[in-house]
């Protein structure tokens, strides 16, 4: 029941979203993704929506810049105002955001759509998610490779090209933004972060069908870094969380999902292990410029959503799928968290989920590194 009430609370409040005046297009010109993002929403848009949402929610809803914090790195490499929306008032506090990369939109409209979903419906499960949470949402990331509809952002006194989801490593910290996030980051000090990413078009690698969302987590369980960590708590808590989100989403018959992983049949697949990625950093407690004394730390995953800007106008076809499933797939595991539900899940059906036999760990630290390593 609970589960049918949140589908056609959403499907309605999609459908106001994008008829909203946000959502409302001019005719962008297409960019380096090949394809025409005329329905992808603008960095404006968003600022004006989360204005209107912030409006119509009757001092629930937060919407504030870094600047407006005092934060002494507050804006994009090209003078952008940093957006947080923050929701809730509980005592854990969960860290969600979009668009780190700038051509993989669908989190950004994701964000807006479940705020909109929190100030617009009073049922009982989403009163306990906003008496038991506060959510610092960050529905765009890197808002200069949104607006030029690439991957990275751009350096603005050398024009290098820089990943912000490997920007927060030691020797790193090149961008603003980093510093920026990083920065907020350490005073948030969130209990649990998800990171919402798109994928290119890829195929179930037994049936052949199409995959809609894959599950990651970017410290793979059971590789070199995880199971170490905190004597396996957050092996345990992601996969969890992971899980958790499958069961709630594999029944939806748009939804077809699995585990992320890298490569392909030909050469084999890997799973990744990497320090230098955001949610990463947030699992290790990486302390940059001392920042972080304390090496404050906490479990953090990823959705990847199949199709991105970059596939040209085929990775749009399933545009309102992408997005509804991203929103669902949030407020599912948030209502995890309030509720403790995520925590009664066995963590070792993570290896239920969907994915193809692996050769090894693909890493940013070790290099190659084999299973039974």
């Amino acid at each position: 029941m609970r589960k049918a009430l949140i589908f056609l609370v959403s499907i309605c409040l999609l459908l106001s979203v994008f008829s909203s005046s946000a959502f409302a297009k001019q005719n962008h010109p297409s960019t380096e993704g090949n394809t025409n993002i005329s329905s992808i929403i603008t960095y404006d848009d968003m600022i004006k929506e989360l204005k209107a949402l912030e409006k119509r929610s009757k001092g629930e809803l937060e919407v504030f810049t870094l600047d407006e914090l005092g934060y002494e790195y507050s804006q994009s490499e090209q003078g952008r105002d940093l957006y947080v929306a923050k929701i809730g008032n509980g005592p854990e506090k969960v860290w969600i955001q979009s668009r780190i990369h700038g051509d993989e939109p669908y989190g950004t409209e994701a964000s807006l759509h479940l705020l909109q979903m929190y100030i617009s419906n009073q049922s009982s499960q989403y009163r306990q998610v906003l008496e038991e949470l506060t959510l610092y949402i960050i529905p765009m990331y890197n808002p200069d490779g949104s607006e030029m509809n690439i991957r990275h952002t751009v350096l603005s006194d050398s024009g290098t090209r820089v990943d912000l989801n490997r920007d927060w490593a030691t020797g790193a910290f090149q961008a603003v933004e980093s510093k920026a996030w990083y920065s907020y980051w350490t005073d948030v000090k969130p209990d649990y972060g998800i990171d919402i990413h798109h994928q290119g078009l890829k195929t179930d690698s037994q049936t052949g069908e199409a995959i809609t969302m894959s599950l990651g987590i970017s410290l793979a369980p059971g590789g070199p870094t995880l199971p170490n960590l905190k004597d396996g708590l957050y092996e345990d808590i992601t996969r969890q969380m992971q899980v958790y989100v499958y069961d709630a989403l594999k029944d939806y018959g748009f939804i077809n999902i699995d585990r992320y992983t890298t490569g392909s049949s030909r050469n084999g697949f890997t799973e990744i292990d990497i320090h230098g990625g955001v949610v990463s950093a947030m699992m290790l407690g990486l302390n940059y410029n001392n920042l972080n004394e304390d090496n404050y730390s906490h479990p953090a995953i990823f959705f990847e959503t199949s199709g991105n800007t970059r596939e040209g106008n085929l990775g749009q076809r399933a545009r309102g799928h992408n997005i509804r499933q991203n929103a669902l797939g949030i407020q599912e595991l948030i209502y995890g968290l309030a509720s403790k539900e995520v925590f009664e899940v066995d963590a070792e059906r993570w290896n239920e989920i969907p994915r193809p036999d692996i050769i090894g760990y693909q890493t940013d630290h070790s290099g190659f590194v084999p299973v039974g390593y």
